[in-house]
């Protein structure tokens, strides 16, 4: 399995088109800056390590593997959907994970591959609708803010949930459909720049509730759920706080 490869998926593909053209090319442009932790992706340096606790936790409870194992997914497969520069595929390949990522964006891909190279990491990446490639069934698939920049939720849902084996485990973060998450993470994470402007559409956000709906209609059923806040002196955290970002487990119903 190669570092650098990848395989662009034709949006003509018989099946439903999720990817937002606009969407793509959005993060597309993000590409070069994605690994520097003070630029302009500097938010997601910051709520990785929050995300990747949850992971942990939902992994040692889900496979029942020692919370203090080094590699706890060793001898199974990994598959970030959304994987942008491979923030959250690089962690998982070093807790002994074979990961597979997949973006959007070729020059996405580019760089994660670039940069796995560049540290001995051993990921497989490649660019194209999750639907539409022939990558088989995972034991973990992670999807982190992704759902609320698809064009088909339902059609999209049903693409990852197609990916998880029979065993498998999946965890998904986004934000919520709040007035709060309105305030702050449209209006002043963007003002201040926080989150490049025009990262985010409000009207896009997806709340529990119907998230639950959307997953159990794709034979997925909630294990864990947790909230995403943020506290001075205490910075981004995990939560019973769901107002502006959450983050959850599931599994095959």
């Amino acid at each position: 399995m190669g570092n650098a490869n990848t395989k662009t998926a034709s949006a003509s593909d018989a099946r439903g088109v999720t990817i937002r053209p606009d969407e793509a090319a959005f993060f597309a442009d993000l590409a070069r800056d994605w690994w520097n932790p003070k630029g302009k992706m500097a938010s997601l340096h910051q709520v990785n390590p929050v995300r990747l606790a949850f992971i942990r936790s939902a992994v040692d409870a889900h496979f029942g593997s020692d919370p203090l194992a080094i590699k706890p997914l060793t001898g199974k497969s990994a598959l970030d959907i959304g994987c942008g520069a491979g923030l959250v595929c690089e962690p998982l390949a070093r807790l002994g994970a074979d990961v597979t990522g997949v973006d959007a964006a070729a020059e996405n891909v580019s760089a994660a591959a670039a940069h796995a190279e560049a540290g001995g990491l051993d990921i497989r990446y490649m660019a194209g609708e999750v639907g539409t490639l022939d990558i088989g069934k995972f034991d973990l698939v992670t999807c982190l803010e992704v759902v609320e920049h698809v064009a088909d939720k339902r059609a999209f849902l049903a693409d990852v949930a197609a990916r998880i084996a029979p065993d498998g485990l999946l965890v998904l973060s986004t934000p919520n459909r709040t007035a709060a998450s309105r305030v702050l993470l449209v209006g002043a994470a963007e003002a201040v720049g926080y989150v490049p402007r025009g990262t985010h559409h409000w009207k896009d956000f997806v709340t529990p509730p119907e998230l639950d709906e959307l997953l159990a209609e794709v034979g997925l059923e909630v294990i864990k759920r947790r909230g995403i806040s943020y506290a001075p002196g205490k910075g981004l955290h995990l939560s019973d706080n769901e107002a502006l970002n959450y983050i959850l487990s599931a599994r095959k119903a």
